[in-house]
């Protein structure tokens, strides 16, 4: 954010955003918000580029050519973040992050976020979080995205047979080697990152949370906001749910992980689909916005929060400045849980996202 507003790191949710302040640029658009992870020499805009879908794999195929297109799209909207992993298509995402940001000095002016602990086995992604694993990962990646060195390094998932002081000790040495800036951690819980904390500097955490998956209010958000970590938030449209596009007549095919979301099939999708419905009604008409923006906006106002941005085409992006420059009020964020808690009654969470732990003979060595 700029300087002269209250750094959201350090607000409540309902102080941050009371006081958020829209600035517009000389084209009329409201500007891209930032905020700084760990300070000023990584400033990052609020809204990062998520690759998941990009590389394809759960995603029904990638399109490359469309990929580049959005990642320079992005880059017109403002968006300086992109977050990617070598899981995502088996490192087809990263690649195609390095190659889009390879010309004319695009790198220099970009960050890069990327992950480790996940090895492929056959068809699927298993944990292995080992210091070696680790390493190989990080010039593996580092040769995908075309670059000496990675922004943030964040463990992608915690591996039960290493102990998670040893995962820390590795990304330690490669902090220290000039290959990573700024270490963070994703899909671990409060009590698992304050153990990380202890070995290494934490940067960022990288949880789910959307308006339908919030688990980690209990614990994790509150915690983030307390010790000035950075939280990225994963999912912040629950693949593609919250972007108001969906019907009951939506189908997914091929390996697209929503075949098997719990939250995408019947009964469970229609109650999903009427709260959807609900809440671009209440944006509509009490903020001239879409359920799209805002689903965003709401991430944004919840603290010292990044949503991510998943998108593979770039009219995808489209509606990214409708995000910014406008703040959801104490009263607002009753009426949206209000609306929640009337419309879905089986709520279900992102668990069906985790990998495999380790298999058992690796798990007992």
């Amino acid at each position: 954010m700029s300087a002269e507003t209250a750094d959201p790191r350090k607000l409540s949710p309902e102080t941050a955003a009371e006081t958020a302040a829209p600035r517009w640029s000389t084209n009329g658009r409201a500007e891209m918000e930032t905020i700084e992870i760990g300070g000023p020499d990584i400033t990052a805009s609020r809204i990062a580029l998520g690759t998941w879908a990009m590389g394809g794999w759960m995603w029904g195929g990638s399109d490359v050519r469309s990929a580049f297109q959005t990642v320079q799209a992005a880059i017109d909207h403002g968006v300086n973040l992109i977050d990617t992993a070598p899981a995502y298509g088996f490192g087809l995402a990263e690649e195609i992050v390095g190659r889009a940001l390879a010309p004319n000095g695009r790198r220099k002016r970009m960050l890069i976020a990327t992950k480790c602990g996940l090895e492929r086995h056959n068809n699927e992604m298993r944990r292995n979080a080992s210091p070696s694993r680790i390493r190989e990962e990080c010039t593996e990646s580092l040769k995908r995205l075309r670059t000496d060195h990675i922004d943030i390094y964040q463990l992608h998932w915690p591996d039960p047979a290493v102990p998670i002081e040893e995962t820390a000790g590795a990304l330690a040495k490669l902090l220290q080697e000039g290959k990573i800036r700024a270490i963070g951690v994703s899909n671990l819980d409060r009590a698992q990152t304050e153990r990380f904390r202890a070995v290494v500097p934490v940067l960022t955490t990288q949880p789910p949370y959307n308006l339908f998956e919030r688990e980690i209010e209990a614990e994790l958000l509150p915690y983030a906001a307390q010790t000035e970590l950075v939280l990225l938030a994963y999912g912040s449209l629950c693949r593609g749910l919250l972007s108001g596009r969906m019907t009951a007549a939506t189908r997914f095919t091929g390996d697209d992980l929503r075949r098997v979301d719990p939250k995408f099939q019947q009964p469970r999708f229609d109650q999903y689909l009427n709260a959807v419905a609900e809440l671009d009604q209440f944006a509509r008409t009490h903020f001239g916005k879409s359920v799209l923006a805002l689903a965003v906006r709401w991430i944004l106002d919840r603290g010292p929060t990044i949503a991510l941005w998943g998108a593979r085409r770039p009219e995808q992006l489209a509606a990214i400045d409708t995000a910014m420059g406008w703040s959801l009020d104490e009263a607002a964020m009753h009426e949206i849980d209000r609306i929640l808690d009337r419309t879905i009654t089986t709520r279900v969470g992102p668990e069906f996202m985790a990998p495999p732990a380790a298999p058992a003979d690796r798990a007992a060595a």
